[in-house]
């Protein structure tokens, strides 16, 4: 597994609505340290920074254990400095630790150079964007919907990996039901004494991706930061990258 900046795991706040407060807030303290958010309007970044907030507050973590991470969006009328500093209001933060380019822009990007951030990455690209993108920069992270019926972003995750870039792959277990529910999947399960779910994270690790997780459910938030508890067999990992 390739070292990364970073958490090996992060909580995905996208979809949370009025629950997202209170949703980040449990995942907080069920051992997530690295959190992910957006200026979208699929995301509510003010409750992010408000669980956050408490967290800290209540002594439940301090700041500097905490990996915030959160996105430039283009079409929604901000420039990357405005949109930046919104996202450190809202986060109530003052410092990110990571930003990343919602879609492939290199203008966007240029802009997002001569911010204060320790990471810059990039989400939603095909393998033609991110060479393009990486003719000019060089992202620490590059973020995608990742499906096994392309083998998990296989081509994107091949050129992560010989650029020396962070793959981030989220909807690894919502796009993929017909995996957790396979008998593959359930048989590795059965032997190694966990979840499917938790078969298909630490697959995932194992193979280099750092998962985005958006459960819903403290129970499931648990079994996610427990899978570093196990491993699997090298012909587990193959046979889930082919199947």
């Amino acid at each position: 597994m390739q070292r990364t900046p970073g958490p090996l795991l992060f909580y995905g706040t996208s979809g949370k609505g009025r629950a997202t407060e209170r949703l980040t807030r449990f995942a907080i303290e069920r051992g997530f340290r690295g959190i992910d958010s957006a200026l979208h309007v699929r995301y509510d970044e003010a409750a992010v920074g408000a669980a956050v907030a408490g967290a800290i507050r209540d002594g439940i973590v301090r700041r500097e254990d905490l990996f915030l991470q959160t996105k430039f969006t283009p079409d929604l009328g901000m420039t990357v400095p405005q949109s930046f500093a919104t996202s450190l209001e809202r986060l109530q933060v003052e410092a990110i630790d990571s930003y990343i380019l919602h879609a492939p822009a290199v203008a966007a990007w240029r802009e997002m150079e001569s911010l204060p951030v320790r990471f810059r990455g990039v989400s939603n690209v095909t393998l033609e964007q991110l060479e393009a993108l990486c003719v000019v920069a060089k992202p620490a992270f590059v973020q995608n919907r990742c499906l096994a019926t392309t083998q998990w972003d296989a081509e994107v995750r091949a050129f992560c990996r010989a650029h020396g870039i962070v793959y981030q792959g989220f909807s690894l277990l919502s796009a993929n039901p017909r995996v957790l529910e396979s008998a593959l999947v359930r048989r590795i399960a059965a032997r190694v004494g966990r979840t499917p779910a938790q078969v298909v994270l630490r697959f995932a690790r194992q193979v280099g991706i750092v998962p985005l997780v958006g459960t819903t459910k403290r129970r499931h938030m648990r079994e996610a930061v427990a899978i570093e508890s196990f491993e699997l067999t090298e012909d587990d990992v193959a046979r889930i990258e082919t199947r």
